[in-house]
Protein backbone atom coordinates (compact mmCIF):
# COMPACT_ATOMS: atom_id res chain seq x y z
CA UNK A 1 0.00 0.00 0.00
CA UNK A 2 1.58 3.35 -1.09
CA UNK A 3 1.97 5.38 2.14
CA UNK A 4 1.38 8.85 0.63
CA UNK A 5 -1.30 10.37 -1.35
CA UNK A 6 0.36 10.53 -4.24
CA UNK A 7 -2.31 13.17 -5.81
CA UNK A 8 -5.01 15.46 -4.10
CA UNK A 9 -8.42 14.24 -4.76
CA UNK A 10 -10.21 15.65 -7.72
CA UNK A 11 -13.66 17.52 -7.06
CA UNK A 12 -15.69 17.09 -10.47
CA UNK A 13 -18.73 18.85 -10.98
CA UNK A 14 -20.83 16.37 -13.26
CA UNK A 15 -23.99 18.57 -13.23
CA UNK A 16 -27.10 16.73 -13.92
CA UNK A 17 -26.60 13.30 -14.13
CA UNK A 18 -29.01 10.03 -14.54
CA UNK A 19 -29.04 8.11 -11.11
CA UNK A 20 -28.55 4.35 -12.46
CA UNK A 21 -25.35 5.82 -14.92
CA UNK A 22 -23.62 7.40 -11.82
CA UNK A 23 -24.26 4.89 -9.66
CA UNK A 24 -22.60 2.14 -12.54
CA UNK A 25 -20.31 4.62 -12.82
CA UNK A 26 -18.80 4.79 -9.31
CA UNK A 27 -19.00 1.07 -9.27
CA UNK A 28 -16.72 0.85 -12.54
CA UNK A 29 -14.25 3.28 -10.71
CA UNK A 30 -13.27 1.63 -7.63
CA UNK A 31 -13.58 -1.29 -9.84
CA UNK A 32 -10.71 0.13 -11.83
CA UNK A 33 -8.84 2.14 -9.23
CA UNK A 34 -5.06 1.14 -8.03
CA UNK A 35 -3.47 2.28 -4.74
CA UNK A 36 -2.47 5.38 -7.01
CA UNK A 37 -5.46 6.44 -8.05
CA UNK A 38 -6.61 9.91 -6.68
CA UNK A 39 -9.63 9.72 -4.58
CA UNK A 40 -12.82 11.59 -6.22
CA UNK A 41 -15.54 13.87 -4.77
CA UNK A 42 -18.40 14.14 -7.73
CA UNK A 43 -20.83 16.65 -6.79
CA UNK A 44 -23.87 16.07 -9.11
CA UNK A 45 -28.04 16.89 -9.11
CA UNK A 46 -30.53 14.17 -10.15
CA UNK A 47 -33.93 13.91 -11.41
CA UNK A 48 -36.77 12.42 -8.99
CA UNK A 49 -35.46 9.05 -7.75
CA UNK A 50 -35.97 6.46 -4.44
CA UNK A 51 -32.76 4.57 -3.70
CA UNK A 52 -32.94 1.76 -1.26
CA UNK A 53 -30.16 0.74 0.91
CA UNK A 54 -29.13 -3.16 0.86
CA UNK A 55 -31.52 -4.20 3.87
CA UNK A 56 -34.18 -1.57 2.63
CA UNK A 57 -37.68 -2.50 3.65
CA UNK A 58 -39.96 -1.97 0.49
CA UNK A 59 -42.90 -1.55 3.01
CA UNK A 60 -41.27 2.01 3.67
CA UNK A 61 -42.66 3.01 -0.08
CA UNK A 62 -46.26 4.04 0.67
CA UNK A 63 -48.95 4.71 -2.03
CA UNK A 64 -47.95 7.75 -3.93
CA UNK A 65 -44.55 6.39 -4.00
CA UNK A 66 -45.29 4.35 -7.35
CA UNK A 67 -44.81 7.89 -9.45
CA UNK A 68 -41.52 7.92 -9.19
CA UNK A 69 -38.44 5.59 -9.88
CA UNK A 70 -37.49 3.15 -7.71
CA UNK A 71 -33.53 2.15 -7.69
CA UNK A 72 -32.04 -1.04 -5.90
CA UNK A 73 -28.30 0.03 -4.60
CA UNK A 74 -25.36 -1.50 -2.44
CA UNK A 75 -25.23 1.40 0.05
CA UNK A 76 -25.93 1.49 3.80
CA UNK A 77 -29.28 2.81 5.04
CA UNK A 78 -32.99 2.30 4.12
CA UNK A 79 -35.02 4.65 1.39
CA UNK A 80 -34.28 8.15 0.53
CA UNK A 81 -35.54 10.86 -1.86
CA UNK A 82 -33.05 12.25 -4.12
CA UNK A 83 -34.30 15.21 -6.85
CA UNK A 84 -33.45 18.61 -8.21
CA UNK A 85 -32.36 21.28 -5.40
CA UNK A 86 -30.16 18.80 -3.97
CA UNK A 87 -26.57 18.68 -3.45
CA UNK A 88 -25.54 15.19 -3.86
CA UNK A 89 -21.61 14.13 -3.30
CA UNK A 90 -20.28 10.98 -3.89
CA UNK A 91 -17.00 10.01 -2.29
CA UNK A 92 -14.68 7.92 -3.75
CA UNK A 93 -12.06 7.42 -1.68
CA UNK A 94 -9.22 5.03 -0.02
CA UNK A 95 -9.79 4.77 3.89
CA UNK A 96 -6.42 2.99 3.86
CA UNK A 97 -4.27 5.33 2.45
CA UNK A 98 -2.35 7.76 5.35
CA UNK A 99 -3.17 10.64 5.79
CA UNK A 100 -1.64 13.64 8.62
CA UNK A 101 -3.69 11.73 10.76
CA UNK A 102 -3.26 8.37 9.73
CA UNK A 103 -5.63 6.19 7.67
CA UNK A 104 -9.50 6.81 8.28
CA UNK A 105 -12.12 4.17 9.73
CA UNK A 106 -15.51 3.85 8.98
CA UNK A 107 -16.62 5.16 12.23
CA UNK A 108 -14.14 8.31 11.34
CA UNK A 109 -15.18 8.79 7.79
CA UNK A 110 -18.82 8.96 8.79
CA UNK A 111 -18.30 11.67 11.35
CA UNK A 112 -16.36 13.93 9.44
CA UNK A 113 -19.30 13.77 6.59
CA UNK A 114 -21.47 14.92 9.37
CA UNK A 115 -19.59 17.66 10.49
CA UNK A 116 -19.06 18.73 7.12
CA UNK A 117 -22.63 19.43 6.99
CA UNK A 118 -23.04 20.69 10.24
CA UNK A 119 -19.92 23.59 9.29
CA UNK A 120 -21.78 24.22 6.58
CA UNK A 121 -24.69 25.19 7.86
CA UNK A 122 -23.82 27.11 10.26
CA UNK A 123 -22.49 29.06 7.77
CA UNK A 124 -25.64 29.97 6.96
CA UNK A 125 -26.90 30.52 10.12
CA UNK A 126 -28.51 26.85 10.53
CA UNK A 127 -28.18 25.01 13.61
CA UNK A 128 -27.82 21.34 12.51
CA UNK A 129 -27.12 17.90 15.02
CA UNK A 130 -26.47 14.40 14.88
CA UNK A 131 -28.95 11.80 16.92
CA UNK A 132 -27.51 8.62 18.20
CA UNK A 133 -27.88 5.50 15.67
CA UNK A 134 -29.64 7.65 13.32
CA UNK A 135 -26.99 9.16 10.65
CA UNK A 136 -27.46 11.87 8.92
CA UNK A 137 -28.03 15.23 10.17
CA UNK A 138 -31.21 17.19 11.67
CA UNK A 139 -32.28 20.35 13.01
CA UNK A 140 -30.97 21.33 16.06
CA UNK A 141 -33.21 23.94 17.47
CA UNK A 142 -36.82 25.94 17.29
CA UNK A 143 -40.51 24.62 15.76
CA UNK A 144 -38.70 22.15 13.33
CA UNK A 145 -36.06 20.53 15.74
CA UNK A 146 -35.42 16.93 14.95
CA UNK A 147 -36.19 17.08 11.26
CA UNK A 148 -33.68 15.88 9.10
CA UNK A 149 -32.02 17.98 6.32
CA UNK A 150 -29.51 15.80 5.24
CA UNK A 151 -28.64 12.06 4.71
CA UNK A 152 -25.83 9.65 3.95
CA UNK A 153 -25.36 6.39 2.83
CA UNK A 154 -21.81 4.82 1.89
CA UNK A 155 -20.59 1.95 0.60
CA UNK A 156 -17.06 0.64 2.05
CA UNK A 157 -15.38 -2.68 -0.05
CA UNK A 158 -13.14 -4.86 1.92
CA UNK A 159 -10.20 -3.37 0.40
CA UNK A 160 -11.00 0.26 2.08
CA UNK A 161 -11.82 2.09 -0.95
CA UNK A 162 -15.45 3.65 -0.37
CA UNK A 163 -18.50 4.94 -2.89
CA UNK A 164 -22.44 6.60 -2.87
CA UNK A 165 -22.39 9.74 -0.02
CA UNK A 166 -24.13 12.34 1.10
CA UNK A 167 -27.46 14.68 0.09
CA UNK A 168 -28.19 18.05 1.68
CA UNK A 169 -31.62 19.54 0.88
CA UNK A 170 -31.09 22.93 -0.36
CA UNK A 171 -34.30 23.97 -2.33
CA UNK A 172 -36.52 21.40 -3.20
CA UNK A 173 -39.96 19.76 -4.29
CA UNK A 174 -39.91 17.93 -0.54
CA UNK A 175 -43.59 16.03 -1.27
CA UNK A 176 -41.92 13.48 -2.26
CA UNK A 177 -40.39 12.30 1.06
CA UNK A 178 -44.25 12.60 2.57
CA UNK A 179 -44.62 9.37 0.46
CA UNK A 180 -41.81 7.50 2.21
CA UNK A 181 -41.23 6.62 5.54
CA UNK A 182 -37.16 8.68 5.41
CA UNK A 183 -34.51 5.77 6.26
CA UNK A 184 -37.21 4.06 7.66
CA UNK A 185 -38.55 5.98 10.30
CA UNK A 186 -42.73 6.57 9.77
CA UNK A 187 -43.91 10.31 10.41
CA UNK A 188 -40.36 11.72 10.22
CA UNK A 189 -39.92 15.22 8.69
CA UNK A 190 -37.94 16.24 5.94
CA UNK A 191 -37.08 19.89 5.53
CA UNK A 192 -34.88 21.80 3.47
CA UNK A 193 -32.30 25.23 3.64
CA UNK A 194 -34.80 27.12 2.04
CA UNK A 195 -37.81 25.94 4.20
CA UNK A 196 -35.90 26.82 7.36
CA UNK A 197 -35.29 30.29 5.74
CA UNK A 198 -31.92 29.95 4.15
CA UNK A 199 -32.61 31.05 -0.01
CA UNK A 200 -29.09 30.69 -1.19
CA UNK A 201 -28.00 29.17 -4.47
CA UNK A 202 -27.73 25.57 -5.41
CA UNK A 203 -24.49 26.04 -6.86
CA UNK A 204 -23.09 28.04 -3.61
CA UNK A 205 -23.67 25.20 -1.23
CA UNK A 206 -22.62 22.38 -3.76
CA UNK A 207 -19.14 23.94 -3.27
CA UNK A 208 -18.80 25.23 -0.16
CA UNK A 209 -19.63 21.30 1.10
CA UNK A 210 -17.50 19.55 -1.59
CA UNK A 211 -14.52 21.99 -0.17
CA UNK A 212 -15.91 21.28 3.80
CA UNK A 213 -15.88 17.64 2.91
CA UNK A 214 -12.16 17.92 1.01
CA UNK A 215 -10.71 20.05 3.87
CA UNK A 216 -11.69 17.68 6.86
CA UNK A 217 -10.92 14.40 5.02
CA UNK A 218 -7.03 15.83 4.53
CA UNK A 219 -7.37 17.25 1.16
CA UNK A 220 -5.75 20.48 1.49
CA UNK A 221 -8.47 22.44 0.20
CA UNK A 222 -6.01 24.67 -2.56
CA UNK A 223 -4.91 21.21 -4.07
CA UNK A 224 -8.34 20.27 -4.58
CA UNK A 225 -9.55 20.84 -8.27
CA UNK A 226 -12.79 21.12 -10.00
CA UNK A 227 -12.41 19.35 -13.23
CA UNK A 228 -15.63 18.32 -16.01
CA UNK A 229 -16.42 14.99 -16.42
Amino acid sequence: MSTTRPEPAIIRHLGPADYEATFAAMRAFTDARTVDTPDELWIVEHAPVYTLGLGADRGHLLGAATQIPVVQTDRGGEVTFHGPGQVVIYLLMDLRRNKPGGKLYARQFVQKIEQAIINVLAAYNLAGERIEGAPGIYIAEGPKKGAKIAALGLKVRGNGCTYHGVSLNVAMDLAPFTWINPCGYAGLETVDMRSMGANVPLADVQLALAHELARLLDVSADAALSAAA
